[in-house]
């Protein structure tokens, strides 16, 4: 399993309301129809409301590698014409090494 988490910070908060409503309207529902991910999800720090994370879970490398090359470009452009200022992105990658569960 490989993540692409993307983290935004807004800088203005009266985009609260619309960033969220893009991102779960519009972005986060387009990605997945790519089919390139099988899981994502949203989420807003406790600690800072301004803050957001967006982690995206793909089956394998190959299948981030085809997001990247075939739809990222596009997904990054409609952001920025959406949020063109008031945003912070901040883009990471994370192999998983180890998974634990509980055993029901």
């Amino acid at each position: 399993m490989v993540t692409y988490e993307v983290c935004v910070e807004l800088t203005d908060a009266d985009l609260v309301p619309a960033f969220e409503t893009y991102m779960r309207d519009k972005h986060i529902p387009e990605i997945f129809a790519t089919g390139c991910f099988v899981h994502v999800h949203f989420d807003v720090d406790q600690s800072n409301p301004q803050r957001y994370r967006t982690a995206y879970h793909a089956a394998s490398q190959a299948d981030l590698d085809r997001y990247m090359h075939e739809h990222g470009p596009a997904f990054r452009a409609d952001f920025i014409a959406h949020f063109p200022s008031g945003v912070q992105p901040a883009r990471s990658l994370w192999t998983q090494q180890q998974v634990w569960q509980q055993q029901a």
